[in-house]
């Protein structure tokens, strides 16, 4: 009886200890199921503004469309993007002041512009800075361009990654160019950043600051002779309309900047934050692969529309002519000069 007794004991206690692990399993089982389940359903939908200022056939657009639908998948649904082209929520200042204050979420916007808010993203609009897209690639990507992109922070922006306007080249009404002595008396609209002001003033032109939504009237009504944009916006714009010359300078390499409200940020998850970062970083680097893809086909509708095409200008008198630009604003960027020229080189 005892034997029997002492069986029957450690029995029960094998079942009640079996018992208990297997209560232990499925109890660590579902805990451990409840960060796959708990982080599908924690995503509070939200809906997010981000807007341009070009037309759904450019660069930016399709940049933003990639994001949407990046962004869109990743969350299932729960975060929503809605873009909002043509300037309709106000030209580039004007979307990143409503960024600071929290009444537009996000953008893809020019660098020049940009480079109002912090001083440092003009090193990138130096002329004749990159010899190819491939080396800008190299520095924006890079610890250069990361560190540039985190200054927006103290401005209540977030930057979250370097699209791509591209390598920016002259259009005009007037005549051809092929040396900067052509553009001799001719009124070209630039970009409201002072290093492209002077830049042209360099070249003799006479350079224009103004908004781009301004610019296309001002083309339209011949208030102005010229402008200078990478190949994607001449066409998109069908500039050609207004435009019969142009001129394959490539003298300045254009980021665009997917950049969000800081306040908008911070107000989302962190499970968020990373996802938006990784469509945005996913979303440039698709616009960089599209803009070479098209830019053969889209001079050759330019062609076919009847602008003339200067292909190989005469790019070392250009250069020359733009060293005082490099002597004015050289010291004003730290070393970030110097440290962008030895990694291109």
């Amino acid at each position: 009886m005892k034997h029997r007794a002492r069986f029957t004991a450690h029995a029960a206690s094998c079942y009640t200890s079996k018992f208990k692990q297997l209560n232990l399993t499925l109890l660590c089982t579902g805990l451990l199921g409840l960060p796959l389940m708990a982080q599908a359903e924690e995503i509070t939908p939200i809906n997010l503004r981000l807007a341009t200022v070009v037309n759904t056939e450019d660069t930016y657009h399709i940049a933003a469309e990639r994001f949407q639908q990046l962004v869109s998948e990743q969350t299932d649904g729960a975060v929503s993007v809605e873009i909002f082209p043509n300037a309709s929520l106000g030209d580039e200042r004007t979307l990143l002041e409503g960024m600071q204050i929290g009444t537009v979420d996000m953008g893809v916007i020019t660098n020049g512009p940009v480079a109002n808010f912090v001083d440092e993203f003009s090193v990138f609009e130096l002329p004749f800075l990159f010899p190819s897209a491939e080396s800008a690639y190299s520095v924006l990507d890079g610890e250069i361009g990361q560190e540039i992109l985190a200054k927006l922070e103290d401005v209540n922006l977030k930057g979250l990654a370097f699209a791509e306007r591209g390598f920016r080249n002259i259009t005009n009404s007037q005549h051809a160019i092929n040396a900067p002595e052509d553009l001799d008396g001719l009124t070209l609209r630039v970009i409201e950043n002072e290093v492209y002001v002077d830049t042209f003033r360099e070249l003799g032109a006479n350079a224009v600051p103004m908004a781009w939504t301004e610019a296309l009237t001002a083309l339209q009504q011949g208030t102005i002779d010229g402008q200078e944009n990478p190949v994607n916006a001449i066409h998109a714009f069908n500039l050609a309309e207004t435009q019969d010359y142009l001129t394959m300078t490539r003298h300045i390499y254009a980021p665009a900047i997917f950049i969000m409200s800081l306040p908008a940020w911070n107000g989302l998850q962190v499970e968020v934050q990373d996802i938006v970062l990784d469509a945005a970083s996913e979303a440039s680097a698709y616009a960089r692969e599209q803009n070479a893809i098209m830019e053969a086909e889209q001079l050759a509708e330019l062609a076919e529309a009847g602008m003339e095409i200067n292909q190989s200008p005469d790019i070392a008198a250009f250069q020359e002519a733009v060293a005082p630009v490099y002597e004015k604003y050289g010291d004003q960027f730290g070393d970030y000069l110097q440290r962008i020229q030895e990694e291109v080189k």
